[in-house]
């Protein structure tokens, strides 16, 4: 599934460029990067507060020791697709492989040629800080029983082309539904809501993206906040979406952000939550 980024450096073992594009397009650097100048790119460290406890980012640099260097991409693959580590053991869900399943084998294939590139950080990875009994990765199977279905994504019938790649883009790559789909007290999403908004991750409120969150918004007013985060009437978002609009949004192509938004705009019409902001128009509470 081309992503339009130029072809280069393409190989049995995937292309490098292409791999560079979907790691943005997937907001690798922003859970795997802590927030300070001097942290190198994917060396981990970023936390994530939860009612379950703090995660933080791994290390996924190719160092041997403390990043996935001894990985093979078959592990990598595994991890993705399965939410296991090489060892088998569960990945806990904060690592959003609910939706990175949904990434296509060949998209796999050429960001794990992208990650083997980048600069070795022998930075080792914070232990997460986890309540009772939340740190046992085995009871993670009983969750995935549940809510957690492994596969790629298949188009979305009734749907245009360019509203099935703004699907795959939502739903694979981008995991939005990530933030913008509330949780319950499992910590599994609420299906029925999806993409509707509500409290997101460090219990802040996360907006409507279904057409009724969007319907004061024209596509250009959209398109203009997911690239230089500015909404019609000179509003910011918080830093965290910030981070997104600058990381991963802006880096998007023109065709690729037209046919996120036209997905978008064929989503079910959910309304907003008693407690969430409305659209985008009060977005400084954005996640």
């Amino acid at each position: 599934m081309l992503l339009g980024a130029a072809a280069g450096s393409a190989s049995a073992q995937g292309d490098v460029r292409r791999g560079e594009y979907l790691a943005k397009a997937a907001g690798c650097v922003g859970c795997h990067t802590e927030e300070n100048k001097d942290a190198v790119p994917y060396s981990g460290g970023r936390p994530l507060k939860t009612p379950f406890g703090t995660f933080y980012g791994p290390n996924i640099t190719p160092h041997v020791e403390t990043g996935i260097g001894f990985w093979k991409e078959e592990d990598f693959v595994r991890a993705m697709r399965h939410g296991e580590r090489p060892d088998g053991a569960n990945y806990f869900p904060a690592f959003p492989y609910p939706s990175f399943t949904k990434i296509s084998d060949a998209d796999l294939r050429d960001l794990w040629a992208y990650l083997r590139t980048l600069q070795r950080s022998s930075k080792e990875s914070r232990q997460h800080e986890l309540r009772f009994p939340f740190g046992w990765r085995f009871l993670v199977t009983f969750w995935k029983w549940f809510f957690f279905t492994p596969g790629p994504f298949a188009n979305i019938p009734g749907l245009t082309d360019t509203a099935n790649r703004g699907a795959y883009l939502v739903q694979a790559l981008g995991h939005c539904s990530e933030c913008h789909t509330p949780r319950n007290f499992l910590g599994g999403p609420k299906s029925s809501r999806f993409l509707a908004g509500g409290k997101g991750p460090e219990d802040k409120d996360t907006p409507n993206l279904t057409p009724t969150g969007l319907k004061k918004l024209s596509d250009r007013d959209v398109e203009n906040f997911l690239v230089t985060g500015v909404t019609p009437d000179g509003d910011v978002p918080a830093e965290a979406m910030a981070e997104v609009i600058r990381n991963t949004t802006s880096q998007l192509t023109p065709q690729d952000l037209n046919a996120l938004i036209a997905y978008l705009r064929a989503l079910p019409k959910l309304a907003h939550a008693p407690f969430q902001s409305s659209d985008l128009r009060l977005s400084r509470r954005m996640l």
